[in-house]
């Protein structure tokens, strides 16, 4: 099927000011020649290592329509395609995106946190597709490269736009929010992920209200803030708000109970945690809906609270949300599950191993803890270092020894100096074994792993636990082809 144009060339350079060689129109819009599209814009960005500049050629060869260029880097005579010239090409980018969002009359949700955001804006996604046409952001593309990329993808026509907004250092979301413009602003969860560039966790949820800097101005009331009742730093969130004059602050919460002034807008009222799902009952707003979450685990009953309540401030159909979120699967890295031919039958791999910090660890335990054994199986968790935690560092992995105390693992299996203090306050009993580095601790597991397990591997991206992942699949995918090899012999 024939994708619509998205650009002309007449737009691009309004927007960017760039010259344009040639009249074209293009379909998407590229920074990466592996994944380009025919008639895609490829966008040169320049690199620390690698400068898009050095790829036209290819972008060209590969089907590109044109390319969104340095003024002077190229020779336009030479080129195999149109270019556009432009002084500054991530500059030029921003301000393709500025063009889209100004272009779109969509309803415009961004979604930032702790943990959660991708998972929240994948969700989302699901529910309000039920709706109307939504475009979402591909992936974690949550930084000053990946969010005016997804803005300048989004269709002018989608009735739903959702972002996701991503940091490390204060100022990042004010920066990206101003791109984005929201409709409305979630925060899934404030939390210690990243705090080795902060003072402190309430310096990070200053960082995280930044979202609230640029809300559109096109809403009454200035929009819409969805956040955390349950977080520590919630009346901060809503102190924040109220000073960018936001009056529609809806909060949402998992525990009813809690003592609280208010009752959060959106509460789960009823929860039934399964291995595979959960089951909930929950109030948004004046509305009741029972639902089913397709991927397991408390965390995720939480993103559905901030999901459903998103959709009830965008105007989406919610009885037809909640029913889209028995769609909800587990994403590559975030949990999603294998099952491996080991020696004597089976096992299930969790992947969990895109990213890593206090509480994103926690929920993966807790979610571990789910699991039944099969047979004689056990339950294994695989954790790597948590990055950015500073000098808190040692404590906080020192704290997931302690909630170990707290649930039904068998074994914890370990990687990395930061974890070795973790592995050293575990029960005797407990302890698998410490490994310096992934592949060690590879060459342990592909020998300790047995039918019937339940292995869960979770590690912040830098402690590179996704190549434990990688390499207990080929291993499965290997033994699974000798097997059928031997089948066929006979």
């Amino acid at each position: 099927m024939t994708r619509p144009i998205l650009w002309t060339d007449e737009q691009i350079s309004a927007a960017t000011h760039g010259v344009c060689s040639a009249p074209f129109a293009v379909h998407g819009v590229s920074i990466d020649t592996r994944s380009l599209a025919p008639g895609d814009l490829f966008v040169a960005l320049p690199g620390s290592t690698r400068d898009g500049h050095a790829f036209v050629d290819a972008a060209f060869a590969a089907g590109a329509a044109a390319a969104l260029v340095c003024k002077g880097r190229l020779d336009a005579q030479q080129a195999d395609g149109a270019l556009v010239e432009v002084e500054d090409v991530q500059g030029a980018l921003e301000a393709l995106a500025r063009a889209a969002r100004a272009r779109s009359s969509a309803y415009i949700t961004a979604v930032t946190g702790s943990v959660g955001k991708t998972s929240v804006k994948e969700a989302l996604r699901l529910a309000l597709a039920k709706s109307g046409e939504t475009f979402a952001s591909e992936k974690s593309f949550n930084n000053h490269i990946g969010v005016p990329l997804s803005l300048v993808r989004m269709p002018p026509d989608c009735t739903y736009g959702v972002f996701e907004l991503g940091m490390n250092h204060a100022g990042e979301i004010d920066a990206l929010v101003q791109m984005v413009r929201p409709h409305c602003a979630i925060i899934t969860h404030v939390g210690t992920a990243h705090i080795e560039h902060f003072d402190n966790e309430a310096d990070i949820a200053r960082a995280k209200g930044e979202i609230f800097n640029d809300l559109a101005g096109d809403v009454v009331d200035g929009g819409t803030v969805i956040i955390p009742a349950d977080n520590p730093h919630s009346d901060l969130l809503v102190e924040l708000a109220r000073a960018r004059n936001i009056a529609d602050i809806r909060s949402f919460s998992v525990d009813e109970s809690a003592a609280r002034a208010e009752r959060p807008h959106i509460f789960a009222s009823k929860i039934y945690l399964h291995e595979t799902c959960s089951c909930v009952s929950a109030r948004i707003g004046d509305a009741e809906v029972t639902f089913k979450v397709g991927a397991p685990g408390a965390h995720h009953v939480s993103n559905s609270m901030a999901v459903l309540g998103a959709v009830e401030a965008a105007g989406g159909d919610l009885a037809l949300a909640a029913l889209s979120l028995a769609e909800v699967e587990a994403l590559s890295g975030r949990g999603r599950r294998h099952v491996l031919d080991v020696a004597g039958g089976t096992c299930v791999l969790i992947d969990e191993s895109y990213n890593a910090n206090p509480a994103s660890m926690s929920a993966a335990i807790k979610a571990l803890n789910l699991m039944p054994r099969l047979g004689q199986g056990r339950r294994i968790a695989v954790l790597g270092d948590m990055a950015e935690l500073g000098a808190a560092s040692t404590d906080l992995h020192v704290d997931i020894a302690s909630l170990m105390g707290t649930v039904d693992i068998d074994l914890v299996f370990s990687c990395g100096p930061q974890m070795a203090h973790m592995f050293a306050h575990l029960p005797a009993d407990r302890r698998g074994k410490h490994a310096a580095s992934p592949e060690a601790l590879t060459q342990i597991l592909q020998s300790e792993i047995h039918a019937g397990d339940v292995v869960m591997v979770k590690g912040s991206h830098a402690s590179q636990m996704n190549r434990v992942v990688d390499a207990l699949l080929d291993a499965a995918t290997t033994r699974a082809d000798q097997q059928e090899e031997q089948r066929n012999a006979v």
